[in-house]
């Protein structure tokens, strides 16, 4: 939690990849969650690397994660659509076409009742076919900045390049802090850009001896046979937790400092429920 009484200090954690993610992200949370005012999670790989259980939505509320951000995988377990829409912490991408269920940001409120906006969006280079993010993030942040002055944006897209232009032009709409998702890899490349916190990914919090969190064997043999198979969760010592950690000031919204999280940890066994 922020020393300055003028700011307030957010944790994000890239994208959760199966048991392994979900464990360590517990086990780091345990440790060092009194630091934080507000909990941002990535869980779209949460389950079993695809997609999100309603067991593991209340799992993570247990963890002490205040919000969830998501991706092109969010839909990938069926019971989604049976909860999605009384899940009041989940956020899936803003972009998706009308209709579609839940909601693409929220006002997260913290203990002290500061209100904290959160935007999820998807990116379109060599992604599925989505709706343009580009007017409906800039309409977004507008809209919740009528509210409060600190906007959050999660977005979750391959293409580096979209993902700095992006930032950049919503640096200049007043944008909070800016958290790129989806590789897996974390970027070296955190920064403050007119106020706005930035980084291009953020990582990801799962198995370290693996690829990107999946079982090495299985994506090598995918690479030289170029025959589909099915992924499986990487196994193995360590664990990766990735993120990053702003502080933001209350007032102007701007941040005044960005740090990553990378730790690595010896595997975490399953000791709860």
């Amino acid at each position: 939690m922020s020393n300055d009484y003028n700011t307030i200090k957010i944790a994000f954690f890239a994208d959760v990849v199966g048991k392994p993610g979900r464990f360590a992200l517990r086990d780091f949370l345990t440790k060092n969650s009194s630091q934080y005012d507000l909990v941002i999670a990535n869980i779209e790989n949460a389950s079993h690397g695809f997609g999100l259980t309603e067991k593991n939505y209340n799992d993570f509320i247990e963890y002490g994660v205040d919000a969830m951000t998501c991706g092109n995988h969010i839909w990938d377990k069926k019971d989604i659509h049976e909860y999605i829409e009384k899940a009041d912490r989940l956020i899936r991408p803003i972009n998706y076409p009308y209709g579609t269920p839940g909601v693409g940001s929220r006002i997260i409120e913290t203990k002290d009742g500061v209100k904290i906006g959160i935007i999820n969006a998807l990116g379109q280079v060599f992604m599925s076919i989505i709706d343009s993010p580009w007017k409906i993030i800039e309409n977004e942040i507008k809209n919740i900045k009528q509210i409060t002055p600190i906007v959050i944006l999660d977005f979750h897209a391959e293409a580096t390049a979209e993902k700095v232009c992006l930032g950049r032009y919503c640096s200049e709409l007043g944008l909070s802090a800016f958290f790129g998702t989806h590789t897996h890899i974390q970027t070296a490349d955190e920064s403050i850009i007119n106020g706005m916190g930035y980084i291009t990914d953020a990582g990801f919090c799962g198995a370290g001896d693996g690829v990107i969190g999946m079982d090495y064997h299985t994506s090598l043999s995918r690479f030289l046979s170029a025959l589909p198979q099915k992924y499986e969760i990487a196994q193995g010592n360590t664990v990766i937790v990735n993120g990053v950690v702003v502080e933001i000031d209350k007032n102007s919204g701007q941040t005044v400092n960005i740090k990553r999280i990378y730790e690595t940890m010896n595997k975490v066994e399953e000791t709860t429920k």
